[in-house]
């Protein structure tokens, strides 16, 4: 059986490069470092590492080692967070990793719920995105997820593996114009109607979901500028730099009064959905929070 402290050790070896950055991130010296290498390598009976430089190459065994161990060990900080929580038959605190735009509308309304009907429960908040989200529910750093995928887009099968899913919503996307645009003031709108106009592009995914949908209406998007931050996608709409593609939920919270938005026509769409582990619903704090966030859903 391999020690997991040796394994936590090598992963983040592996990950600083070197034995003594290792030893500083882990507040301990480089000897002791050493000394819990050279016995992960007897113990699987061969080198883990090769000096190169100032540095450290992996091995194709530590390679092998550094991929499956990482993996090993968030499954095991899952297991125990989870047996942990169903071991006290309840948890007072909930973690959510949200994506921004949740985090500003679906959240807040799901915890003002909470605080009215399980005024004892505290809420802690992290932002993240997929496949990262997922990534930190499965570590047992975040208790629950609210991820989001767009219509057509593969799904990794691997990242949300043993995971329960609730959908929340599905949002038609929106076109987002600065006001005085020739295609303000329209009700609705075809997709093709907007080729040859410049694009304000959001995160990677997103990127890809507004390439789809242009695709599908005849020509590709000249997109001028790119940001995950919401925000700065409104005011780069404002100030006629382009146009955007945004999901409905986005619409909840435009902060300048020089946008409008106009209905698209297109199969485009954003699928919103809770990821949790099926152990930790049982608990009665969680199945309140995934009924709160059931609730924030509907109403938005």
């Amino acid at each position: 059986m391999l020690d997991t402290r040796q394994l936590e050790v090598f992963a983040t070896v592996a990950r600083t490069g070197s034995f003594s950055a290792a030893a500083r991130e882990l507040h301990c010296t480089q000897p002791a470092i050493s000394q819990q290498m050279r016995a992960l390598e007897r113990h699987v009976g061969g080198p883990l590492f090769v000096r190169t430089g100032r540095g450290l190459t992996l091995t194709e065994a530590g390679r092998i080692l550094a991929e499956r161990g990482t993996a090993l060990l968030d499954q095991l900080a899952a297991t125990h967070q989870q047996i942990s929580a169903i071991a006290m038959h309840d948890i007072g605190t909930i973690r959510i990793c949200a994506f921004p735009s949740a985090n500003v509308s679906l959240v807040p309304v799901a915890a003002a719920i909470l605080a009215k009907e399980r005024p004892q429960l505290r809420l802690e908040l992290v932002e993240e995105e997929p496949p990262e989200s997922f990534a930190l529910l499965r570590s047992g750093t975040a208790d629950v997820v609210i991820s989001f995928s767009y219509r057509g887009e593969p799904q990794d099968e691997a990242a949300v593996a043993g995971m329960l899913r609730v959908p929340l919503m599905r949002e038609p996307l929106a076109l987002l114009l600065p006001a005085g645009h020739r295609l303000a003031g329209r009700e609705r709108v075809s997709l093709a109607e907007t080729e040859g106009e410049r694009w304000i592009a959001g995160c990677p995914r997103c990127q890809r979901a507004l390439h789809d949908a242009c695709a599908e209406a005849g020509f590709a998007p000249d997109i001028t500028c790119s940001t995950d931050d919401n925000l700065a996608i409104q005011s780069l709409v404002t100030a006629g730099l382009g146009v955007a593609l945004v999901p409905r939920l986005l619409l909840s919270f435009l902060q300048h009064p020089g946008l409008t938005t106009v209905e698209v026509e297109s199969s485009a769409e954003r699928e919103t959905a809770l990821y949790t582990w099926p152990d930790l619903i049982r608990l009665p704090l969680m199945r309140a929070t995934v009924d709160a966030m059931v609730t924030a859903a509907a109403t938005a």
